[in-house]
């Protein structure tokens, strides 16, 4: 079977190579991939721009959704057909602490699809299924790959966060995972909602606009810190959402946010911050991080999804085949594309 491979440790070293299908074991299923979404950190992996570790040859992609095709022995309440997505946990220890209360995203042994384990820029994957969620008939194959940055944007807005109805909210960054966080405040009520970009974002700050955001920003006309600080009657927003990760983007997030708020970050930024972090003190600010998400996570993401609560649908911009995988990343990184999703043969 064709698959995306990453083969090497430097820019570049990513090619469509023939593979063998995978074997399952008892409590796994084979799952034939339907689409997989292309991530920013596909990207970055291509160019070889991570700071986490990897170990080559392996498959890209890690948000994917399928029709299982076999089923180990073990395996109860899942049968050839199901139509499903895919946490992308691929493996997790099951007794550390973390893993025994629920939040085996934050197991240290975690292997993730995609970088750690095998993933789905191929026709496929062998997925435990403790990992599989049921995919609702009234969400297409290509939403439904987009359960996980949807996940990740929840995770970090209602599990990580107290956003508050009819109290301002901001975003900074509005790649998809921004987008996605947008949407969650929108749904909680959180208002007025603010969008943060640059001159490059113009495609996603104008869906941002589609999506809920009162007010978005080009960072490069306006300053950010004051639009936000005008619309709250100069107090700042309780809530900011850092989905860039960039140092630029907390020193921004740390003057915008308001006394006793709090600043959720979810984008990663491998560089220094730089700068002092005494605001975070003299505000008395909480600054959360927040990483993947859990079963419960998913679940309440793809009820939002099939409620239409959520709209994944028009986060999707560019459809290819694997064989266009370059295409599609191509597009991601000029960010001409909001999100592509690839399909096997």
């Amino acid at each position: 079977m064709l698959a995306v491979v990453k083969y090497g440790m430097a820019n570049d070293q990513v090619e469509l190579r023939d593979v063998p299908e995978p074997t399952i074991g008892p409590e796994d299923v084979l799952l034939e991939v339907r689409a997989t979404g292309v991530c920013g950190s596909d990207v970055e992996q291509w160019r070889h721009n991570i700071t986490y570790k990897v170990r080559v040859p392996y498959i890209m992609g890690h948000e994917f959704t399928g029709v299982i095709a076999q089923v180990g022995e073990g395996v109860e309440g899942w049968r050839e057909g199901d139509e499903v997505v895919s946490e992308t946990s691929a493996y997790v220890c099951g007794h550390c602490p973390y893993c025994r209360a629920g939040t085996y995203n934050l197991c240290p042994d975690r292997k993730g699809y995609g970088a750690h384990v095998d993933g789905a820029f191929t026709r496929f994957v062998r997925v435990p299924v403790r990992a599989l969620h049921r995919k609702p008939a009234n969400v297409s194959w290509a939403a439904a790959a987009l359960t996980e940055p949807g996940c990740v944007a929840y995770n970090a807005v209602v599990v990580k966060s107290a956003p508050r109805p009819g109290e301002a909210a901001v975003v900074v960054g509005p790649g998809p995972i921004g987008l996605f966080a947008l949407q969650v405040l929108r749904a909680v009520g959180a208002t007025p909602l603010v969008l943060v970009g640059t001159a490059v974002d113009a495609t996603r700050l104008e869906l941002g606009r589609k999506l809920g955001a009162q007010v978005t920003v080009n960072v490069e006309e306006q300053d950010p810190v004051q639009v936000v600080l005008d619309l709250t009657g100069g107090y700042g927003a309780p809530l900011v959402v850092d989905a860039a990760g960039n140092s630029p983007a907390l020193q921004q997030s740390l003057a915008m946010v308001a006394r006793d708020g709090q600043i959720t970050k979810v984008g990663w930024g491998p560089k220094p911050v730089g700068f002092s972090l005494d605001p975070l003190v003299g505000k008395a600010v909480r600054l959360q991080g927040s990483f993947s998400h859990t079963w419960r996570t998913w679940e309440a993401v793809l009820a939002l999804y099939a409620a239409g609560t959520l709209d994944p649908e028009a986060m999707v911009t560019h459809r290819h085949s694997i064989r266009e995988w370059r295409v599609a990343y191509e597009a991601m990184e000029r960010r001409e594309a909001v999100k592509a999703v690839l399909t096997p043969e």
